[in-house]
């Protein structure tokens, strides 16, 4: 199952969302999320700087990523980033790969 790193920052009405409901609030919420589609939570980590909330997801698909993105973000009370994972078995795969390309220039 895809993996997909999750980065985001509460806008002012989603930190005081947070102050109402608590981490492990969130937390069920996001379990919620993920389990509804298909997914499961790897771990979730609260942090203090550029992002407040990081987390690693397995989801089935792509698809279901930008549906949960989607979703979240209509809310306005998260700005989020998702960046999928590759194992080293992927990226050998892709070493393997031929690719047909020419930089621009050659």
């Amino acid at each position: 199952m895809p993996k997909f790193l999750i980065q985001a920052s509460y806008t002012s009405d989603g930190t005081r969302g947070l102050l109402r409901e608590g981490a492990s609030g969130r937390r069920a919420a996001v379990e919620q999320v993920v389990t509804g589609l298909g997914g499961r939570v790897e771990a979730m980590y609260f942090a203090f700087g550029a992002d407040d909330l990081v987390m690693i997801v397995d989801l089935p698909d792509s698809v279901s990523m930008a549906a949960a993105s989607l979703t979240v973000k209509a809310s306005g009370a998260l700005h989020t980033r998702a960046t999928p994972l590759l194992t080293l078995d992927e990226i050998d795969e892709a070493t393997r790969r031929e690719v047909p390309f020419r930089a621009p220039g050659a």
